[in-house]
């Protein structure tokens, strides 16, 4: 066999494994990236570095992490953290007491973005009140993100306040985010593609995940948006994404990167 001859067998082999669907990712992106990959470690088939993903789990939980390409940042482009507080929570859901509402971070990574909502959240109401549902596909970053202990460099947006308020200080470049702040967050893992999502959301916070799907399952996503969504609630998506056909999905744009869910 060709080296690199067998993507197509790999990704109906990894599909039984995982439950993760290769097809719906970009596939010029996603095989460039799992090629450097496995030649890394010195594979010439995906099959064979399959085989030995399969005999060994910490092997297999990289490849994952790998996959899933966990980047994340506390108050990450801190002018759309500003629109959500002012624009979304304090405008749109001016009307609504802020402890009632529900708020998914969907592919929340290693948990910098649940805890940033939290944070922000906690500057109107006391921490024992708030609850946000926090998922993501890839088990380890959950792990990392109950545990809460983060370099400094993930937190360099963060205003001090925050910093102070919520952070201890471990070693010189290291911090843990508090027990209080870790307690609201409920983490769960959640394949997009293939698990249900959680209703009665009011706010869901999707951002920099889209771009790595093909049309195909970006539209699967919205939709199961939409269905997540109340009425009236909101999408918060990432600083490189823009839905063009929102309203095929029930959408409105209220904002750069924020959709409301259409109302009637």
């Amino acid at each position: 066999m060709e080296p690199f001859s067998d993507y197509e067998l790999f990704k109906e082999k990894f599909y039984k494994l995982s439950g993760i669907d290769l097809n719906m990712y970009k596939e010029k992106q996603m095989k460039r990236r799992i090629t450097s990959l496995i030649e890394r470690y010195g594979h010439t088939l995906y099959c064979s570095f399959l085989e030995a993903i399969k005999k060994n789990q910490e092997l297999y939980g990289s490849f994952i992490n790998y996959l899933t390409i966990n980047v994340s940042e506390f108050y990450r482009n801190p002018n759309q953290w500003a629109l959500f507080e002012n624009r979304v929570l304090l405008d749109v859901f001016k009307d609504k007491n802020l402890t009632d509402i529900r708020i998914w971070s969907s592919a929340c990574s290693t948990g910098d973005e649940p805890y940033t909502i939290v944070m922000i959240l906690n500057k109107y109401i006391p921490l024992e009140k708030i609850r946000v549902i926090a998922s993501d596909i890839d088990i380890e970053a959950i792990a990392k993100a109950k545990a809460g202990i983060y370099s400094y460099r993930n937190m360099k947006d963060l205003p001090r306040e925050f910093i102070d308020k919520h952070f201890t200080k471990i070693d010189s470049d290291t911090y843990q985010i508090s027990e209080k702040v870790r307690n609201c967050v409920s983490f769960r893992q959640l394949n997009l593609l293939a698990d249900p999502y959680p209703k009665g959301m009011d706010i869901i916070v999707c951002r920099n995940v889209l771009i790595y799907f093909t049309e195909e399952a970006k539209n699967y996503i919205m939709k199961g948006f939409e269905e997540s969504l109340n009425k009236g609630g909101v999408l918060f998506i990432g600083s490189t994404e823009q839905i063009m056909n929102c309203q095929n999905f029930g959408f409105k744009p209220i904002e750069t990167f924020f959709y409301q869910k259409v109302k009637d």
